[in-house]
């Protein structure tokens, strides 16, 4: 028969038998007594944290349709399609080619909002918004076209505030050299210790 002190019996711990029982009731008890505060929604908005995931926007304009968003989509559930126009240039031996966007759509019904298609749009074409209230009662209403993406982005926050202690940003700091460069040089004024003294 096994000595109980070797499994870590209540003497060996000093404390009481049943002790963490109490303990527990007792944060049970304090948990009833408080006060309870229940959110009032839909009535109330709730307060959501500045950078909350609710559905993607899309800023058509600033679509290349360079389809990265699609390719680095886990779940495949962005379809993009489009075509090439031809773009005549004054001055320009031939006309340039660009794409135009004729489809943008995300599936939120598979949509994870993992948010890597934000993070790899090169041009800003795609923003989080934080309005989350899109729920459908049929799952083939949440294929979300381009132009239903677009309403989405009147309710983009604006992008908070640069760090004044952070490193400054790149247009800043192209800004400031482009400023530089442009700026005309000094005349030197040679010392005049290096001037000839029988001038």
């Amino acid at each position: 028969m096994s000595d109980p002190s070797e499994h870590g019996g209540a003497s060996e711990r000093g404390g009481l038998p049943g002790a963490g029982l109490v303990k527990g009731l007792a944060v049970t008890l304090k948990t009833m007594t408080s006060r309870s505060t229940t959110q009032q929604y839909p009535d109330v908005a709730p307060d959501l944290p500045p950078r909350s995931r609710g559905v993607i926007a899309l800023s058509e304009e600033n679509c290349t349709v360079c389809m990265l968003c699609a390719r680095e989509c886990p779940d495949w559930c962005i379809y993009i399609d489009s075509h090439k126009e031809e773009v005549a240039v004054p001055g320009a031996a031939r006309p340039r080619q660009r794409n135009v966007l004729d489809k943008f759509d995300i599936d939120f019904s598979l949509c994870m909002y993992c948010g890597i298609c934000i993070e790899v749009c090169p041009f800003d074409a795609l923003y989080w918004s934080p309005e989350f209230e899109y729920a459908e009662y049929d799952i083939k209403d949440l294929l979300h076209d381009k132009d239903h993406l677009g309403q989405w982005m009147a309710t983009v926050p604006p992008p908070p505030a640069h760090d004044p202690n952070g490193e400054p940003a790149k247009e800043e700091t192209a800004a400031a050299r482009k400023a530089a460069a442009a700026r005309p040089a000094s005349p030197s004024v040679r010392p005049e210790a290096d001037q000839d003294p029988a001038s």
